[in-house]
């Protein structure tokens, strides 16, 4: 339980505690709005700096950096466990925890160190392992130990027991602040009702491996790793072809004969190429020419003169001695004419021949030493040719490396999606499994709530634990649960329902705070029954209940045998004067 808050700040007002029902009420000033009344009295302050004195970051409690605040130091004087501790702490230096000297002599050495008890100022950060393994049985941070990542931790598990309504701890029952993470939440709920907290952390770890695997995936399809992972079927098609084509110029590369004088060589076998195809166009127009001249043979015809004669005759004409005489003279000449064309014809036949001949042979020769030249260059290359060949052969290597890197990132990725998907489900039976061996936790947790719910209303709500896909899912019904009071009423069942499980397990903090958002939009009547419920509660389970109200909500009927006002703290905060908040001053 807390005994005493207090400060060194002269104006602040300090407040003493006793077991059970613990009201401080604020009492507002005609014509103060809401919002000024909760920011002036200093109600939701107080569970703030319940918070900071408990290990808060100084970023989620930044009132007490504002210089109003910053140069005092606030205390707290509680019993943690068995052990009565008063601690210190300021906005200054946030990050140290004063450890008054009757305190320190309690705590145990191995969690705090021999320096403590020489200077009684501890770290925050010990501070907190000290609160978990106390408040929580929690074994982070511990000498030879480490925080459990995604595991319990004492800020996460307090702030069911007193929440804050800057985190907004008042939304859901489930969810001690707006921006609480669902691992967080499930971890968190397990662990104060006794259940594996471990499958729901294991969860998490999956779905950071699945986050992982989707903004890889989300990489890939906007083109950022594209030459890195693919799908692995068209991988391997294109990695075994690059292989083969490895291969095949690693085999061309190591078989390849360098002859230095390839490109002379190669210059002459282009030169013998083109005199050969010029030799046998030449053999081709002196063939044509023969065949000219064959055909010429055949029209160089001797002149006959007896057809002359016999034409004559026919027609009648008798030619004279003379006549025939002369076409004699003129058959000889001709016959002349016809011999020596004949004669020239011949010559230049043979001489036509004689050239396809000596060309033939050039040829020959030409098409011999055109063979040996291609045989050379068919088994040698040239220097540069082989240098290139080498960079081609470097070059595809490296491809075929590449696609294999790609296609064994695709295989680890697509076997890593099948191994979370398969470790999804095998969670989701132990999960069950769990369940299913814890059933008489999870039967104590439902009647828990049932029976506030019930106290409250005549339909009592319902508090639901099952095991989804995503984990742990918890959830509590009410009907006309849109109702802004009836939703908190839900927060106020599951937070006894805790307050009596962890009771039960000799765990938590061992009080309870409710600021007075709570009961913003709640039934007067509910009021009045929560307020004796918490009371009856308190006392049967031996925990503090301290609840922070305006005066104008408190409600006008109670029970005849439960007079609030035996609860009621002094002092009375109030937001009519700059002095009547809870520190004294207005900043």
């Amino acid at each position: 339980m807390i005994y005493r808050i207090y400060s060194n700040m002269p104006t602040f007002k300090e407040f003493q505690f006793h077991h059970g029902l613990n009201v401080i009420l604020a009492d507002k000033s005609p014509g103060a709005t809401e919002r000024q009344t909760r920011n002036g009295a200093g109600k939701s302050s107080l569970t703030e700096l319940i918070h900071f004195l408990l290990g808060s970051n100084i970023a989620n409690s930044p009132i007490f950096r504002s210089p109003p605040l910053s140069q005092y130091s606030f205390g707290v004087d509680f019993d943690l466990r068995q052990m009565r501790i008063q601690v210190e702490r300021s906005g200054e230096a946030s990050s140290k925890v004063v450890i008054q000297e009757d305190s320190v002599k309690i705590l145990p050495v191995e969690l705090i160190g021999n320096r403590l008890f020489e200077t009684g100022v501890i770290s925050n950060s010990q501070w907190l392992v000290i609160l978990g393994r106390f408040m929580f049985d929690l074994i982070e941070g511990n000498k030879g130990t480490q925080t459990p990542k995604f595991g319990p931790t004492f800020r996460s598990l307090f702030s069911y027991f007193v929440r804050r309504q800057s985190a907004g701890g008042f939304i859901s029952p489930v969810k001690q602040a707006a921006q609480q993470q669902t691992w967080d939440q499930q971890v968190a709920i397990s662990y104060l009702l006794g259940l594996d907290w471990t499958i729901p952390q294991q969860w998490q770890q999956i779905r950071e491996k699945e986050k992982s695997l989707k903004e890889l995936k989300k990489a890939v399809a906007e083109g950022t790793f594209d030459a890195i992972v693919g799908n692995s079927a068209e991988l391997r098609t294109r990695l075994a072809l690059s292989e083969e084509r490895s291969r095949q110029l690693r085999e061309h590369v190591s078989s390849f004969q360098v002859l230095p004088e390839y490109r002379n060589l190669e210059n002459e076998a282009s030169q013998l190429t083109r005199a050969m195809g010029t030799l046998a166009d030449e053999n081709t127009i002196d063939r044509r020419l023969l065949s000219e001249l064959q055909e010429a043979f055949v029209d160089e015809v001797d002149p006959s003169i007896n057809d002359l004669s016999r034409l004559y005759k026919e027609a009648g004409v008798i030619l004279s001695e003379a006549v025939v005489r002369r076409f004699e003279d003129v058959r000889q000449f001709h016959t002349s004419i016809i011999e020596n064309r004949k004669s020239y014809l011949d010559s230049e036949v043979t001489e036509a021949t004689r050239r396809i001949y000596t060309r033939e042979e050039r040829m020959a020769a030409m098409n011999k030493r055109l063979v040996t030249i291609m045989a050379i260059l068919q088994s040698h290359g040239a220097l540069d040719q082989f240098v290139k060949l080498q960079a081609e052969l470097t070059a595809q290597e490296a491809k075929t490396e590449a696609i294999r890197q790609q296609f064994a990132a695709a295989e680890q990725l697509e076997e890593q999606r099948s191994k979370l998907e398969f470790a999804r489900r095998e969670l989701e039976v132990r999960l069950r499994q769990d369940y299913h061996e814890q059933e008489e936790v999870l039967r104590a947790a439902i009647l828990a709530f049932e029976k506030f719910s019930s106290a409250l209303y005549e339909e009592a709500g319902n508090l639901t634990i099952d095991a989804s896909t995503n984990g742990p899912q918890f959830d509590v019904t009410i009907r006309s649960a849109k109702s802004k009071g009836i939703s908190n009423m839900q927060i106020f069942c599951f937070d006894m329902m805790l307050m009596q499980l962890c009771a039960e397990r000799h765990i938590g903090p061992g009080f309870l705070v409710h600021d007075s958002h709570l009961f913003d939009g709640v039934d007067e009547r509910q009021v009045a029954k929560a307020l004796q419920l918490g009371e009856r509660t308190a006392r049967e389970l031996n925990f503090q209940y301290i609840v922070t109200m305006n005066s104008d909500a408190v409600p006008h009927e109670l029970p005849d045998n439960f007079d609030l006002n035996e609860y009621i703290l002094s002092p009375r905060l109030t937001d009519a004067t700059e002095e009547g908040g809870l520190f004294g001053v207005r900043f």
